[in-house]
Parts: structure tokens; sequence; C-alpha cells
């Protein structure tokens, strides 16, 4: 069964485009992950300061897996930049087939 990964990422107005533009950038870095089906960025509309990065994978597994390896790489000393958020909040949920 599919899960959805949905990232709520905390970002002052004024840092919105940089963060867009970051993810544009790395638009296809995650295409040839295992398990990988899709993904959105979601821009925030009438005021609010909240993006959704959503992202849909084939398990569980597979996202862990990605996320471990994202770590990994992020310690070893890959994209140095100041992060754009100021918060996060995780939401996971399957896809219920009707």
């Amino acid at each position: 069964m599919s899960i959805v990964v949905i990232n709520a990422l905390s970002v002052p107005g004024e840092a919105g485009p940089e963060l867009e533009k970051r993810f544009a950038a790395r638009k296809h870095s995650v295409d040839s992950s295992p398990g990988f089906e899709g993904f959105k960025l979601l821009r925030p509309v009438n005021g609010g300061d909240k993006y959704f990065v959503y992202t849909q994978w084939a398990t569980r597994e597979d996202f862990e897996n990605w996320r471990s390896q994202r770590a990994d790489a992020a310690h070893a000393g890959g994209d140095a930049k100041k992060p754009v958020a100021t918060g996060a909040e995780l939401m996971e949920f399957e896809i219920v087939e009707l």
C-alpha cells in the first residue's frame, strides 16, 4: 500500500522564493530512489506561512531508506546553506483505495 509523507515547513514570507529556488534546483534528485512515486511542493495562499512538501512512496520502508540516505549525505558535507524554514512537522498517511 502506498504512503504519502507530508513535511509541513514554516517559512517566513520573504524566504518563500528562496525555498522554491532550492527545491527547483534539486527537483529530480529523488526520482531514481527505490519506491518513489511522486513529489509536489505546495505553496501557501491566503496569508499562510506553511509550505507542504508532498511525497508518495510505494512503502514506508522505501521512504525510511531514502530518508536515511539523505541524512547520511547531509552529514557528509553536502548542502551547507542556512535553512530557510523556521520549523517543520512530518505527517504520514496511507492511501485509501476506494
